[in-house]
């Protein structure tokens, strides 16, 4: 037999175990996690897509564009799990420090994916809203028609959100928050007392509109550890999971987003571990308390008693 033929054959038989492997190991880890409880709002990093490209010796816009398509994927993944908010790291404000030709071709690509997002009837069917978080005067005017085209047509969708972070910057959101918080205050619309974690959340991106609630996951692939300006105030407060990978983000697979909602299942299952375990504590303490008070009382009696006596 030439050994050519040999090789190619043994490839695809090695090729294909590890396909059936790998989906026989994806179904019962998501039988797993959907037998427990699913974090209502997942943020994810989408980062790895330019040294993917360089891995592979291609140009950076052929990572993007695989990453493009990874990212379609993820939404409907999270969609079939029940995840009701998702929302997608897709450019940041230090992301402009890149060369002009990659800038626009990321601008290009996103603007493609908002008109398909569009024009999909899964959009409509998934009843799922699209808004842009972001400062977006330094978006080009073609995104921002179909960003506006794109919130437009599912402002009144609330079955999925879909949040895309674009010219971001989580220190910068704030910063225009509070901003427009103190201009409110000195023209009299508000004062001091109306200053709160609410009203500070409804003056976050977007703005007007429904705040971006707080996030229970945030998702990182890329193999970096860190969270990059996103979503501070909605991260930081809510003590969210956090889950860092090292696949590039073309590589990321269904098996990758149903481990990282493990670690988010895990963390909160030891968490109501730790809660339980504080309760029994406090009941053990107040129940030896009474106990105390009632060998006190049992004491004086006995004293009594035998003061009586004599």
């Amino acid at each position: 037999m030439n050994k050519g033929v040999f090789r190619a054959g043994l490839r695809f038989v090695k090729n294909w175990t590890f396909s059936v492997f790998y989906q026989k190991y994806e179904q019962i880890l998501e039988k797993e996690i959907l037998s427990s409880e699913i974090p209502e709002h997942i943020a994810v990093i989408m980062d790895g897509n330019r040294r993917y490209a360089g891995q592979m010796g291609k140009a950076r816009s052929f990572g993007h564009a695989m990453g493009a398509e990874v990212t379609e994927r993820v939404i409907e993944w999270c969609y079939e799990i029940g995840v009701k908010q998702l929302t997608l790291y897709a450019f940041s404000t230090e992301n402009f420090q890149r060369s002009e030709e990659e800038v626009d071709g990321l601008f290009n690509l996103i603007n493609e994916k908002f008109l398909k997002l569009y024009t999909d009837k899964r959009t409509y069917e998934k009843e799922m809203q699209v808004r842009v978080i972001g400062d977006r005067t330094k978006l080009p005017n073609f995104l921002n028609g179909s960003i506006e085209k794109i919130e437009e047509a599912t402002e009144n969708h609330r079955k999925f959100n879909l949040n895309v972070a674009i010219a971001y910057g989580g220190r910068q959101d704030i910063i225009q928050a509070v901003r427009d918080i103190a201009t409110c205050v000195s023209s009299g619309k508000l004062s001091l007392e109306d200053v709160n974690e609410s009203l500070i959340s409804r003056h976050l991106y977007p703005s007007p509109g429904v705040p971006v609630p707080n996030v229970d996951l945030i998702v990182r692939t890329g193999g970096d550890e860190r969270v990059s300006n996103f979503l501070p105030w909605q991260a930081n407060g809510s003590e969210c999971a956090t889950y860092f990978c090292a696949p590039f983000w073309p590589e990321f697979r269904k098996i990758d987003l149903l481990r990282s909602i493990r670690v988010y299942q895990a963390r909160k299952e030891e968490k109501t571990r730790e809660h339980s375990y504080r309760i029994s504590k406090i009941k053990n303490f107040l129940r030896i308390g009474k106990h105390e008070e009632k060998s006190e009382e049992l004491r004086q009696l006995l004293l009594l008693k035998k003061q009586r006596v004599s």
